[in-house]
């Protein structure tokens, strides 16, 4: 690969672009020069800083997405992108963005301060993606020095710094809707330049409440400003935020990159299994399951709700098998680390409560609900508010939305005031989700160990697996009406319609040419191992899951904003706060870690374990970071020695040395 200077003494890949023949795109006549697909990263005409980086990662080719996205972006026209997740998307917005900005500011001088001012503007959902993206950025600017300034506005820290690094006018910004709108109004953030828009996950962003600094950012847009919208699925939402961003008044149109055709010819790399269980056995099932190791690698189990999370967490704990909660109760740098922690591979199992399912509505779905409830008694008149009240309950939002007068009557939508009080629902971090947005790397399966309750969300959990062309698996337990409540302890309203739900993810992966199937898994070959699973599951109580949690959450709240420096700057005291330890609310028996051979069934392990078709993505055997933390602690390493034979005052011999 050449290089050679351009005129601004930047270096640039000299090479010829391949081209090869692409599907058919929807777009306009001014991109029809950027709709083929190319090979290599080097093809893509991109600043060699960037190639650089790419290599650095390890990327060879890019994915389709990539290579059909970029020349449209780089192209300047407006892009409207829908890719499955795992496609690369991130980079298929992101590499253009960055060499549009490496452009810009070539030549310009540093100390040019009225000439310095942000162009380039991407918004997420949610912290985490926003986390994420910056992440993302800061790999691939690793050797464009300080070209490209850039600045994540959603983390968590003190305003006063946020504000003093926006003064200096960052050339890319990240961040929610709402963040960024409100440092809009403070006029520290400004607009006024920007010539790059990027709104990722746009199906997701008008449900997380985020419709009017949606509109206010589209009525402050410069003219002229490139607008990519980059979504996993084609939804109605995604209609009104290309409405808002494109009107039917404007000449301007995206060019519409829809890779459904050519994904639905992709071969499956992901195989999905349902397992029929009563509420009880799901935690014997994932106790054989780890316990005789029938999935190897990194796995994601998705519960219903936190509380779920520590009572999973502190069952899997007490056989000694190490797990990470996950979920929008603790903060946002707590849940990066752990994300972060969970790619490296300093432990494999995670347990993530998608609250946004259960205790959490979107906003924009609230009020949805709150209009059909006023519509219906606007039409049954004022006497049917308790019919509709059964049909279609009004949940009581967050923030301001939610008024309740001293006497624990709320508001309702006709603006009288209901005699019933309705019941406290803790609701989830609104910028915050769990199964969708977040880059969960190498992961070998995912375990719903509680049934989503849309067909929407099950998508989503399945899709943090078998990306980018890595094979993977979903297994899904779902319990039958006829043992729902069977028992007490461990049973949760959501189970109660596990079969209609699971009969709608079935039509909807058939559609899609996917089928579920039923994992045969002979529970009666595991009685011998009813005994300890029920011993262990009595210790896990309501007392238990609440201290634990409560622990959890104080050691986060105390250490979440200095996670990533102290980590980096005191390794050694990565034990004392490391987010798998284990919280002592049970008591563990040491005997319940080890399983004894008269335990398992006739035929012993490879009875109970069965291929499931998929391959493990990274060496099996030991972690290899716990190993050697736990060797180095042992030989005291780094700690003064101690011993009667290394106190210098008493090994004087007056005798000389080796005498008695």
């Amino acid at each position: 690969m050449k290089r050679k200077l351009n005129d601004n003494d930047v270096p640039e890949v000299v090479e010829q672009a391949v081209e090869v023949e692409s599907a058919p795109v929807k777009k306009n006549d001014k991109a029809a020069a950027a709709t083929s697909s190319t090979t290599t990263f080097a093809a893509l005409n991109l600043d060699a800083r960037l190639l650089q980086a790419i290599r650095a990662e390890k990327l060879s080719t890019p994915t389709p997405v990539q290579s059909r996205g970029i020349p449209l972006t780089l192209h300047g026209d407006h892009l409207l992108a829908r890719a499955k997740t795992g496609s690369g998307k991130t980079l298929a917005y992101l590499l253009p963005l960055l060499h549009s900005i490496l452009v810009r500011n070539s030549g310009v001088p540093k100390t040019t301060k009225d000439k310095q001012s942000t162009t380039a503007l991407i918004l997420v959902p949610t912290k985490e993606l926003a986390a994420q993206v910056t992440e993302e950025v800061k790999k691939y600017t690793a050797f464009c020095g300080q070209t490209i300034r850039y600045e994540n506005v959603s983390k968590k820290e003190d305003a006063a710094v946020t504000k003093a690094r926006l003064v200096e006018r960052p050339d890319l910004i990240i961040g929610t809707p709402t963040k960024v709108v409100a440092w809009i109004n403070q006029d520290v953030l400004g607009i006024d330049r920007l010539q790059q828009l990027v709104i990722d996950e746009a199906d997701l962003v008008l449900e997380y409440g985020h419709e009017e600094d949606l509109q206010a950012i589209a009525a402050a847009l410069p003219t002229g400003v490139q607008k990519i919208l980059m979504s996993a699925t084609l939804r109605t939402e995604l209609d009104t935020l290309t409405n808002l961003f494109f009107p039917s008044s404007s000449d301007v149109k995206p060019t519409v990159l829809d890779l459904s055709a050519s994904e639905a010819e992709e071969k499956a790399t992901l195989t999905q299994y349902i397992v029929s269980t009563t509420e009880q056995d799901k935690f014997l099932l994932i106790y054989t399951i780890f316990k005789l190791q029938l999935i190897k690698g990194k796995v994601i189990i998705f519960v219903a709700d936190v509380d779920r999370c520590y009572r999973v967490k502190l069952f899997l704990e007490q056989f000694g098998i190490r797990s990470c909660v996950l979920n929008s109760e603790l903060p946002i740098n707590s849940r990066f680390h752990a994300v972060e922690e969970f790619n490296r591979g300093v432990y494999d199992i995670i347990i993530a409560a998608d609250e946004s399912e259960v205790v959490g509505e979107s906003k924009s779905t609230a009020r949805r609900k709150r209009r059909k409830v006023a519509e219906a008694r606007e039409a049954a008149g004022e006497d049917a508010d308790e019919v509709v009240e059964t049909v279609l309950p009004v949940e009581e939002e967050d923030g301001e939305d939610a008024e309740e007068d001293a006497g624990g009557a709320t508001e309702s939508v006709a603006g009288k005031k209901s005699t019933k009080p309705e019941p406290k629902t803790r609701h989830a971090d609104p910028e915050s989700s769990l199964s969708r947005g977040i880059d969960f790397r190498h992961v070998t399966c995912v375990l719903n160990f509680d049934l989503p309750t849309t067909p929407r969300s099950y998508t989503h959990r399945i899709g943090r697996t078998a990306r980018a062309g890595q094979t993977g698996m979903s297994l899904s337990f779902y319990v039958p009406k006829n043992e729902y409540k069977k028992h007490k302890p461990t049973s949760i309203p959501q189970c109660e319609r596990d079969e209609d739900v699971l009969d709608a993810i079935q039509a909807e992966q058939e559609s899609k040419g996917a089928k579920l199937e039923e994992w045969q898994f002979d529970m009666t070959k595991l009685e011998g191992f009813r005994y300890r699973f029920g011993d262990a599951l009595r210790g896990v109580t309501r007392i238990a899951v609440r201290e634990a949690r409560t622990r959890e959450l104080k050691t986060a709240i105390l250490n979440s904003a200095k996670l990533s420096r102290y980590f980096e700057e005191n390794p050694e005291d990565l034990r004392h706060l490391r987010h798998d330890g284990e919280t002592h609310a049970v008591r563990v028996q040491e005997h319940l870690k080890h399983v004894p051979d008269y335990l398992l069934p006739a035929g012993g392990k490879a009875a109970v374990t069965r291929e499931v078709g998929f391959v493990g993505l990274r060496k099996e055997g030991e972690n290899g970071l716990r190993k050697r933390r736990a060797f180095n602690k042992a030989r005291g390493k780094g700690k003064m020695a101690k011993g009667r034979g290394l106190d210098p005052l008493r090994s004087l011999n007056v005798k000389g040395r080796g005498k008695k």
